[in-house]
């Protein structure tokens, strides 16, 4: 009688999930985690749940929990055509982390979920390698996580990746909205490059329009291009919480997905406007090549992309020395990229974009 007869027997693995490659995968995962740690940290890899010992935020007078979760979008498809995987997971945290980070809280666990179509356990491993790393970067722990396998759904290649992570901060020492005055001024943090939002739109542009190949060698860029799209997230969290300790610091706005100008609107009160110049910096390589090869706008690059820049502080204008002195020391280039004014009647506009890019 054939296997696949009515008789047959059925299984999880005849189904198409392999439980064995799974526990594979946990244990080569394993020393990754261990390094991505934190004291407080309670037991290890394997239980049900990640054990956080919260008797640490007893120092806080009035400690709020923040939390945030997201994924990287469609920048998995670029790791996977391309065969490398332990990067990914640094893109993962960057994405959650910096959203804790702007409230002023301070990163403490992250969880993570894969998801795959088949496990390849040197895969998942290399890919929680990589939020380990991270980890790691934002001094934050990775307390557990899942692997799901999902056959019928996925294909064999196919993953995602998703990340959860909890921070905390005083309650009198949140920043936002509240604390930004006329006459302060914006400080910008370079990006890496793309990092993870609007791969979408370079996808689109540089493989069905122009089609270019990931192998191709990009004289612009230095390098190729399938390179420079996997090029991970910059992390900001130990730098911003930095800039917290040296300087006043009013705002923070991590630059991601709808481009500087939306984001940065979202820490901008009523009643006031950031300006920002363009003239301050020249975007990398890669953004000019999107545009050109696309037949992008501007507009619609601005909406879209970072334009190289990840991280906004808003300080008083006493404290920029400072400021870009504490960063310079950490190694993140940052700049005076705009002011504060006040909002002329009738405009609605929390943020302007002047000039034209240097270069």
């Amino acid at each position: 009688m054939s296997e696949s007869g009515p008789g047959a027997t059925s299984t999880y693995a005849a189904a198409g999930v392999d439980i064995e490659a799974g526990d594979r995968a946990v244990e080569l995962m394993k020393e990754w985690v261990k390094k991505a740690s934190r004291p407080e940290v309670v037991g290890g890899l394997g239980g049900f749940a990640g054990l956080f010992d919260a008797s640490a935020l007893a120092r806080y007078r009035r400690p709020l929990l923040a939390s945030a979760t997201d994924g990287v979008g469609t920048k998995v498809d670029i790791a996977r055509r391309i065969g490398v995987y332990d990067t990914i997971g640094r893109d993962l945290v960057g994405m959650v982390v910096d959203d804790l980070v702007v409230c002023g809280a301070e990163p403490l666990f992250m969880t993570d979920y894969i998801c795959v179509g088949k496990v390849y356990p040197e895969r998942v491993a290399a890919i929680v390698k990589g939020i380990a790393e991270g980890c790691t970067l934002a001094g934050c722990a990775l307390v557990g996580g899942e692997t799901a396998e999902h056959p019928g759904l996925l294909g064999a290649d196919d993953f995602d990746v998703a990340g959860a992570g909890t921070g905390v901060v005083e309650a009198d020492q949140v920043l936002g909205a509240d604390r930004i005055r006329t006459g302060d001024a914006v400080i910008a943090m370079a990006s890496s490059g793309l990092h993870s939002n609007g791969y979408s739109l370079v996808r689109h542009v540089l493989f069905d329009r122009a089609g270019w190949a990931l192998d191709r060698e990009v004289p612009e860029l230095g390098r190729t291009l399938g390179e420079e799209l996997l090029e991970p997230t910059r992390i900001y969290s130990l730098d911003c919480l930095a800039l917290t300790r040296t300087t006043e610091v009013h705002a923070f706005s991590h630059i991601t997905g709808g481009g500087l100008a939306n984001n940065l609107a979202r820490v901008i009160p009523e009643g006031l406007r950031a300006v920002v110049d363009r003239s301050t910096w020249t975007p990398g390589a890669i953004f000019q090549l999107v545009g050109e090869a696309g037949s992008v706008e501007r507009l619609e690059l601005e909406k879209t992309l970072n334009m190289g820049v990840g991280m906004m502080a808003v300080i008083p204008a006493d404290s920029v020395d400072v400021a870009l002195t504490t960063l310079a020391d950490r190694g993140v280039e940052a700049w005076v990229g705009g002011e504060i004014t006040e909002r002329t009647a009738g405009d609605t506009e929390a943020v302007t974009l002047t000039g034209d890019h240097a270069g």
